[in-house]
């Protein structure tokens, strides 16, 4: 049966423990570096992730990277990072510039890219994996020598060459330079921007990310639903380790003003289908994490009532978890 490393006695948690070095190699680890989506500056989409037994990984969107990794270390999720000898470099300062080898940009919205902007002039040379559109997006927005230097190796003159930009096509899957894992991109509809979910794979078991997107039926197109076949026989095989998707809305949201997000009932009803298409009975304990909550500014923050409403209705048996700021996981 598919388990967390560590046990969570909720079906929904905010936090988990923070995984120690010291397991045995299998599966992947996830920091959460930004957990919000919306206007909280310093806490806003980006998730690291690399194998259990292998540091080098990637980030799942970039909206916030010092910040998150400052937080994450003060929690001791970067414990079992050992810096080179002689190194003049923080933990932070390493773990930006050495063991992050690579961005995987769903898009160019502000919430998703701040952070890799922001960091970029002390950042270390590194690519970033996006679909053609976003690459485009990044030079033409930010890297522009207006709104930032080009650190990118295309675009306005002159180019730094720092972050070499890599397109992906739809469904092929590509190697992650200095990583063991690969990334398959899928083009996913969010009110009118192409957005992108990134299933990423290490020794044939698979972590999938869904940047901002809408529900298929409020979309009008089947985004979501093609990523689903593309990694039910993971599913079925108990190779899928977790999904992580967003929820920028609680259930009284109404579908004409999601602006190409989902709630709680859109999720369940989107991996219900997933689960039909893998068999049935296939996502029982799949740890499945909820990121781009909106920051509000009312009294009271959304996630007890998102956590509530994914409860109510979960007939599939996935464990939800609503995450915090500088948590690592380990999904096995």
């Amino acid at each position: 049966m598919r388990r967390l490393a560590l046990l969570v006695a909720a079906v929904v948690t905010t936090s988990l423990p923070v995984v120690r070095a010291g397991y045995a190699a299998d599966g992947f680890d996830i920091v959460s570096l930004g957990a919000l989506g919306g206007i909280q500056d310093g806490n806003l989409s980006a998730y690291l992730v690399h194998p259990h037994d292998d540091d080098r990984g990637v980030t799942f969107d970039a909206g916030t990277l010092v910040n998150g990794l400052r937080v994450a270390d003060e929690k001791g999720a970067f414990d079992g990072v050992a810096l080179p000898p002689n190194s003049p470099l923080g933990r932070v300062g390493y773990v930006l510039t050495d063991r992050i080898k690579g961005y995987l940009v769903s898009h160019a919205h502000l919430d998703h890219v701040a952070g890799l902007v922001i960091a970029s002039p002390d950042d270390g040379r590194k690519p970033i994996y996006a679909l053609p559109s976003v690459n485009a997006a990044l030079t033409d927005t930010y890297f522009n020598w207006q709104a930032w230097p080009n650190f990118a190796d295309r675009g306005k003159a002159p180019q730094l060459k720092k972050f070499p930009l890599v397109d992906l096509t739809p469904g092929v899957a590509v190697p992650l330079q200095g990583t063991k894992m690969t990334v398959t991109a899928f083009p996913l509809s969010h009110g009118g921007v192409e957005s992108t979910a990134f299933a990423v794979e290490c020794d044939g078991e698979v972590v999938v990310y869904f940047g901002d997107t809408g529900p298929d039926a409020v979309e009008k197109g089947t985004k979501m639903r093609d990523v689903w076949s593309a990694v039910a026989e993971k599913a079925r095989q108990r190779k899928l380790k977790a999904i992580l998707i967003e929820s920028s809305y609680t259930n009284d949201r109404p579908d004409a003003q999601l602006f190409g997000h989902l709630t709680p009932q859109w999720i369940l009803k989107s991996l219900r289908e997933l689960d039909a298409l893998a068999g049935g009975k296939a996502l029982n304990d799949l740890p499945v994490i909820i990121t781009h909550i909106k920051y509000a500014l009312t009294r009271d923050q959304p996630q007890a009532r998102m956590a509530q409403e994914l409860a109510a209705e979960n007939d599939l048996g996935v464990r939800f978890v609503i995450p915090s700021q500088g948590i690592r996981w380990h999904f096995k």
